[in-house]
């Protein structure tokens, strides 16, 4: 009898102790690299991102890269992508400076056995798993309701944007709809391309003053535009006659709110994109992820499509909450 109890706690032993020291699927291998690969690189914008995927790697024990283009040209774009292919890493989150002109490379890269995902800027025909990032017409709509307040429900107002871009140019039509549905005493008068450029940006904003000359509100689709408008704004001492509302949450977009020439900024979940972004290609890599049985034979895909990871209107009540530490 007390030798069948010693040899049943011997077993229960063993058994928890090979439970407890199993080693956990998120636990990675800090060998595997997983790259976040951008355009315009050296905006602040993308500090954010990766930031999120930062921490996620950290958590999993895996290593995360930056790198990108330096300008918002998608050949640039596309070669970068093509070297970190040929590294063969773990997983790679893209943003995609054009929709069309990185599909190919991302397919390639999916063929090649190397999960995709796209973040803040898609390419929705690629072969992507998912992408994760702004609901961007409803952004343009919210912007679109919060100018409209500030100019009391009537008056001229222009869009500061950047051509051809697919994100922007969603931004640019739920502001356009929203008013023309909501507000039909506001009437957008024009609409510009900035170029993701903070000088030509002002320039384009000055052009809108002064073909306007009782424009009451500019809306931009980036940071740097609402740092350009910001500029011609105030050179033109029409500070709080012509209100601003801009897009996302660098160090100069919060300090011209706190100085009161930006009324507002919608603030996009950069820190979730890169978070989700770096747990959705570990899960895809280690096949953690399993809908159905044989999915990547099938043709199905494991992530859901689209992943919307919100917005925030930053204004000086709140705007010390987004400067980064």
């Amino acid at each position: 009898m007390k030798r069948s109890f010693w040899l049943v706690t011997l077993i229960l032993t063993l058994v928890f102790t090979v439970v407890a020291t199993a080693a956990s699927p998120f636990e990675g291998n800090p060998k595997e690299e997983y790259y976040m690969v951008t355009f315009a690189s050296g905006i602040e914008y993308w500090k954010g991102c990766f930031a999120g995927m930062e921490d996620a790697a950290a958590q999993l024990g895996v290593k995360a890269i930056y790198t990108g283009a330096p300008l918002s040209d998608v050949n640039q774009q596309v070669t970068v992508l093509e070297q970190v292919i040929a590294k063969r890493p773990a997983g790679i989150a893209v943003t995609c400076s054009n929709p069309d002109g990185l599909r190919a490379t991302i397919d390639r890269a999916i063929e090649a056995g190397i999960p995709v995902v796209t973040f803040d800027a898609d390419s929705p025909l690629s072969k992507r798993y998912c992408y994760l990032g702004t609901g961007n017409y409803n952004a343009g709509a919210m912007a679109a309701r919060y100018l409209a307040e500030l100019i009391g429900g009537k008056g001229e107002v222009a869009v500061s944007t950047v051509t051809g871009q697919l994100n922007h140019e969603e931004r640019k039509t739920g502001f356009v709809e929203t008013l023309a549905r909501e507000y039909p005493n506001v009437k957008v008068v024009s609409v510009g391309n900035d170029n993701n450029d903070q000088t030509r940006a002002a320039v384009l904003v000055s052009g809108f003053l002064q073909a306007y000359p009782n424009l009451k509100g500019v809306f931009c689709t980036d940071a740097l535009g609402g740092v350009g408008a910001a500029t011609a704004v105030r050179e033109a001492n029409k500070v709080g006659k012509v209100r601003i509302v801009s897009f996302d949450t660098d160090k100069g977009t919060l300090d011209l709110i706190k100085e009161g020439i930006i009324d507002a900024s919608i603030a996009q979940g950069t820190w979730n994109m890169g978070y989700w972004s770096m747990m959705m290609l570990y899960s895809v890599r280690h096949d953690l992820v399993k809908p159905v049985d044989g999915w990547q034979t099938k043709g199905i895909n494991p992530l859901p499509g689209v992943v919307d990871t919100g917005t925030n209107v930053v204004t000086k009540e709140n705007v010390d909450a987004f400067y980064m530490d």
